[in-house]
């Protein structure tokens, strides 16, 4: 089976594959430089089958709304979101053709709570649980998956900065009812075993524990 992780680079990306690769999967894990999801079409032309797509490719650049730039809005909209859009245009390519496949797109809690200073980053990840459920409606009758998952809070080297901060962290965990956080690891076995459920699809699957109210 062939996997596929955009924003191969980062650290959660790394889990990922090591998870995959575990399982007896041949991953490609590659990183900006080798795929920029705002031009995906000619590696995925290099790419004769694909089984899963993973949309982990993000940034952020937060700020409150009068300071937030015109283009830092666009630019997390354009990879979080318009990049997923790109790369799952691609994979449907492959996988329709196939008659088989599963995308797994890599959102936030943000899509869900709208915190302040992340009106883009929020915007885009709400945009990209729509986006599954579409995909998934539009699919499915071609045996094509497309689920959503929220890792939660993460340690990593682009947030481990955040909990070095004390007060910080003791806020963030407090917001958790067991008060601790996943790890990529965690986030990466789950993800082996979604994709091991044939009828699961079009699904949103919060992975902490933070409560919130049902809409």
């Amino acid at each position: 089976m062939k996997a596929l992780i955009t924003g191969g680079e980062g650290d959660l990306a790394r889990h990922i594959r090591a998870e995959l690769e575990s399982a007896g999967w041949d991953v490609l894990a590659p990183g900006r430089a080798e795929l920029d999801v705002l031009q995906p079409k000619a590696f995925f032309a290099q790419i004769e089958r694909l089984d899963l797509l993973v949309n982990n490719a993000g940034v952020f650049r937060d700020a409150s709304l009068l300071k937030m730039t015109e283009e830092d809005f666009d630019a997390v909209l354009d990879v979080n979101l318009k990049g997923a859009f790109l790369c799952t245009q691609a994979a449907l390519k492959l996988m329709s053709r196939q008659r088989e496949g599963h995308i797994i797109n890599i959102g936030s809690y943000s899509a869900l709570s709208g915190p302040a200073g992340q009106a883009n980053y929020a915007a885009a990840k709400a945009g990209l649980i729509a986006l599954t459920q579409s995909t998934a409606k539009e699919y499915g009758s071609r045996n094509i998956r497309a689920n959503c998952i929220l890792p939660g809070f993460l340690e990593t080297k682009m947030t481990r900065h955040l909990l070095e901060d004390a007060e910080w962290k003791e806020h963030l965990l407090s917001q958790h009812t067991l008060g601790r956080l996943n790890t990529p690891q965690d986030v990466a076995r789950f993800i082996v075993m979604l994709h091991s459920m044939p009828a699961v699809s079009g699904q949103v699957f919060q992975l902490d524990s933070r409560i919130r109210r049902w809409t």
